[in-house]
């Protein structure tokens, strides 16, 4: 049985602890805060709920595994889960309006077509198939076991190209390559495809075209609620490591201590802590001023809104308003400043659990923005471009609360990048959480957790 010491109560401490504590160990996990959940936070106001990071889920299978690893039940008997269908309605600038169904590509190619055109739907089912290849080529170096010692190729299938194109520099195929050549730079297309890209702080014009996988994995397997909000299943992953015996200590801001080249324990306060392994969710380096795809805009703002009125009937849970001009928003993003008028989700659950009676509704606004702004008077002028795209929330504004969190580290990719290894060169130091392989997003916080379990073993 081995000494663990876990800095950060994240969710892939959270994860890591319960695996490790599973499997044997004595585990010990030091959080800086007061609470859990790291990124999964939630806030609560005169009755309203909201979760103030992440609010859907994909890839519900890293925490089924998780459920049934460390307390052999299904997730379902944790929290309660529930597929989010209609995935996504869309509202373009040139007043397109579109609903996609939920893990059904056919019922996606169906809607594009509708709405652009015959012939919309197969162009991006061709792209989002070509995403197929690369989730095949990459799901177990990238996902399920250790970073792989060299640079992962994008296996992304280029098709061929015609007429005079075939003698131009073929060069690297970036995601905003797709967007032009593969779906022949269709506005409402390449909108779609660039909300992908941004959502996990990637720029489409360094973004390798591996980054389909996104749109691949999201339409293939589905997007997830958590009843309660997401903050719901930090509460559980929580109660499953106090039931393998966990212990926590909260306002500890732990850093390893190295002896000998290798490391000893953690130094908490003028305390120390020995222990024989220590893993870390803290970033190892400072954060990239660009991040690892090369677009400054690293950065979320958050905007939690607290409606009187109910929930009109037919709402979707999810509505994306894209940027009134694509270009313009990459380019202000690039330059550090904030969009005018972006790319912004709408979150608006079905959910009682998070409002003070049927006759309110909370609602979220999120807005990938470059990490060194001021959101002073972003909210009212997020409210104003909703507005302006037939979604008027302001009449019914009780109280607004904005959060802006500078640096969301994104998803590693085959053909750019990887984050840390799992592994770090320091004997006994484990890097876990969205700083370290797989990268960033709920999913893989919980894949690192699972990669490290099994790199230290049962006890």
């Amino acid at each position: 049985m081995a000494r663990i010491v876990i800095i950060g109560a994240g969710m892939g401490g959270l994860a890591a602890a319960s695996r490790l504590a599973t499997l044997g160990h004595r585990v010990t996990v030091c959080e800086a805060s007061g609470t859990y959940g790291g990124m999964v936070g939630r806030y609560e106001r005169e009755g309203f709920a909201f979760d103030t990071g992440p609010g859907l889920l994909a890839l519900p299978a890293v925490y089924r595994d998780l459920a049934l690893k460390t307390g052999r039940e299904p997730l379902e008997q944790l929290v309660e889960l529930a597929p989010v269908d209609p995935e996504s309605r869309h509202l373009f600038p040139d007043g397109s309006d579109v609903v996609l169904a939920n893990a059904s590509r056919g019922g996606v190619g169906r809607a594009l077509d509708a709405a652009f055109g015959a012939g919309a739907g197969e162009r991006w089912g061709a792209v989002v198939n070509r995403g197929r290849t690369v989730w095949e080529a990459t799901r177990r170096p990238l996902l399920e076991e250790p970073r792989p010692a060299e640079p992962v190729a994008d296996p992304y299938p280029v098709p061929a190209r015609r007429g005079l194109a075939r003698w131009l520099p073929s060069g690297r195929h970036t995601l905003a390559d797709v967007a032009r050549r593969e779906l022949g730079g269709h506005p409402g297309l390449t909108a779609l495809l660039t909300e992908y890209a941004l959502r996990h702080s990637l720029d489409p014009a360094a973004a390798p075209a591996a980054a389909t996988v996104l749109p691949y994995m999201e339409q293939s397997f589905g997007v997830w609620y958590v009843r309660g909000g997401l903050r719901a299943l930090a509460d559980a992953v929580y109660r499953r490591c106090e039931l393998r015996g966990v212990e926590f200590r909260f306002g500890a801001a732990a850093v390893p201590v190295v002896e000998d080249g290798r490391v000893c324990g953690v130094e908490v306060g003028g305390e120390r802590i020995a222990a024989d392994l220590v893993l870390s969710s803290a970033d190892p380096g400072a954060a990239p001023e660009a991040g690892p795809t090369g677009t400054p805009a690293g950065g979320r703002i958050t905007v939690l809104l607290a409606l009187r009125g109910a929930r009109p009937e037919g709402t979707v849970h999810r509505t994306v308003v894209h940027a009134a001009d694509g270009e313009r928003e990459l380019d202000a993003l690039r330059r550090g400043a904030l969009p005018e008028r972006p790319t912004v989700q709408l979150l608006r659950p079905d959910d009682a659990a998070l409002v003070p009676d049927a006759d309110h509704e909370s609602a979220t606004l999120t807005v990938t923005v470059p990490g060194a702004v001021d959101p002073a008077g972003f909210a009212e002028h997020l409210l104003e471009h909703l507005a302006a795209n037939g979604v008027d929330l302001r009449e019914r504004l009780l109280w607004h609360e904005t959060r802006h969190t500078p640096y969301v580290p994104a998803p590693s990719l085959a053909g750019g990048p990887l984050a840390p290894a799992n592994e770090s060169p320091t004997p006994g130091l484990y890097l876990i959480g969205g700083h370290a392989h797989p990268g960033g997003g709920l999913a893989r916080v919980g894949m690192s957790a699972c990669i490290t379990a099994g790199l230290i073993g049962p006890a």
